[in-house]
């Protein structure tokens, strides 16, 4: 019998419920935020939905124990990564909230750096079993 590697599950069904509920949040904070339209419409819609999407697609291909789920899991969490750091910067930058929306982006990003550790382990790639 192969082994199961440490965490799986937990963090597979913790990826697609934080999917799942993160869509609505997007939403309001895109368009109920009035500190910068714009740019809270085009992130919402080019870069925080689509990863939210690629994110529930990859928790389904992990919950049925495919390999491509791990590798679509790291492109969901670097698409993240890649929104929440510069924008969560940008915010700290113009508005100096610590402990408003960027301090949580910040916290969302090292999340997100500590499941894209995780899931870049190189025993997702051998033949342990998932």
């Amino acid at each position: 019998m192969r082994k199961v590697v440490p965490g799986y599950w937990m963090l597979t069904w913790l990826g697609l419920l934080a999917n799942i509920g993160v869509l609505p949040c997007i939403g309001l904070v895109a368009f109920n935020n009035p500190d910068l339209p714009l740019v809270n419409f085009i992130l919402a819609i080019s870069l925080a939905w689509p990863a939210a999407i690629v994110g529930i697609v990859a928790s389904a291909g992990l919950l049925a124990e495919r390999k491509w789920g791990v590798v679509l899991a790291m492109v969901a969490l670097s698409m993240t990564l890649s929104g929440t750091l510069p924008y969560g910067i940008v915010r700290l930058v113009r508005e100096g909230d610590i402990f408003g929306l960027s301090g949580l982006l910040f916290f969302i990003s090292v999340l997100n750096l500590l499941a894209l550790i995780y899931w870049c382990r190189p025993s997702h790639r051998r033949g342990v079993r998932l």
